[in-house]
């Protein structure tokens, strides 16, 4: 099996230079030894965490958006200074699940000839210190976000207890087909609520664009696996990477594409027609978005792979820009003629 998973080793997953290559002893010149070695033995703990990942919070701006809409007031310096403050409890919480994946993950990862180097795999990371720090980032999380009210701490408990449902057996939602997948993207809605609860409201946004949220998560999620599953392009080797792959094939993965992008559609749709109409225009860009990112999957070496490398696909983020801002302006401006356009013109007649 080793020798299968080095022929394809540029198949499964492209990796950060520091994970190809382990923490050598040289230290930098002008650098005392002490100092060195105390880096390099904190550096394993730090890359575990992922702060890296932390773009992933950028999924918090649109519930702070949601939330100025709905209580214009709300926008103040006291609004950006909890902004800030939410973004780092997300980002801590994020972090705890990371490390637990990390540590879940190594005997598989001991299989793999790139992520064997990873911290964990390669026996850089101390497995009591990473569960340690696997709490300690939790507890100091929620103990933060306890300072920006009730709601706020309920959000970040229930993102860190997906996190743990995800990675951790027997539940170990990963390795369920179609779950892993929900699962993981449950963290988007979390994340609308986290910002939407940051800046001070204390009640739940509207369902249906909760519920679109999540099932935009899932088509990105889904993209992410058909991504890896084509470029890997061995069922047996694909089920020794990720055990979910034992039932996904590629055309259950496009079908799956598909169908998470129409829920989301039907949801966004309910909440336009209920909630701002003025979001219609924007329409036409989150298809070319939907679109576009589907076509991302199918490259090769496909950067949906790794999300947090997509910053690379210039064109692509451009046109993710573009979309945010024609959703915001559509927030804050109003047209009166969209509304004559598309009033209402069946009724339901009552019963006598």
């Amino acid at each position: 099996m080793a020798e299968q998973w080095s022929d394809r080793v540029s198949t499964v997953e492209n990796v950060t230079d520091s994970e190809q290559t382990p923490t050598t002893g040289v230290t930098k010149p002008g650098t005392s030894a002490g100092s060195a070695s105390l880096y390099q033995r904190a550096l394993p703990y730090i890359r575990i965490a992922r702060i890296d990942h932390w773009f992933k919070n950028v999924f918090v701006l649109p519930g702070v958006l949601l939330a100025l809409y709905e209580t214009p007031q709300l926008l103040n310096l006291a609004s950006l200074g909890k902004l800030v403050f939410a973004l780092l409890c997300v980002g801590l919480i994020a972090s705890s699940n990371y490390v637990i994946n990390e540590i879940l993950d190594a005997d598989r990862d001991k299989l793999h000839p790139v992520k064997r180097n990873r911290p964990v795999p390669s026996g850089q990371v101390n497995i009591r210190l990473g569960v340690f720090q696997w709490i300690a980032l939790a507890v100091i999380g929620l103990a933060l976000s306890a300072f920006l009210g009730l709601w706020f701490f309920v959000t970040m408990a229930a993102l860190w207890i997906m996190g743990c449902a995800y990675n951790i057996p027997p539940v170990r939602l990963k390795d369920k087909p179609y779950a892993d997948v929900l699962s993981e993207s449950v963290n988007n809605p979390l994340r609308l609520l986290a910002g939407w609860f940051a800046v001070g409201m204390t009640v739940l946004p509207p369902a249906s664009l909760v519920v679109a949220y999540w099932f935009i998560g899932a088509f990105l999620m889904t993209v992410k696996r058909l991504a890896e599953y084509r470029r890997i392009a061995d069922p047996e080797l694909a089920a020794e990477y990720r055990s979910s792959f034992r039932y996904y094939n590629e055309e259950r993965l496009l079908l799956c594409t598909v169908y998470y992008a129409v829920v989301f559609g039907l949801f966004f749709g309910i909440f336009i027609m209920r909630y701002r109409l003025e979001l219609l225009l924007s329409i036409p860009l989150i298809a070319g978005f939907i679109g576009l990112y589907i076509k991302l999957g199918f490259k090769n070496d496909s950067p949906a792979q790794y999300p947090e490398k997509l910053y690379k696909e210039r064109a692509f983020m451009l046109f993710t820009a573009l979309c945010f801002l024609v959703i915001a302006a559509m927030f804050f401006i109003d047209l009166p003629w969209l509304h004559d356009i598309f009033v209402p013109t069946m009724h339901t007649q009552s019963a006598s």
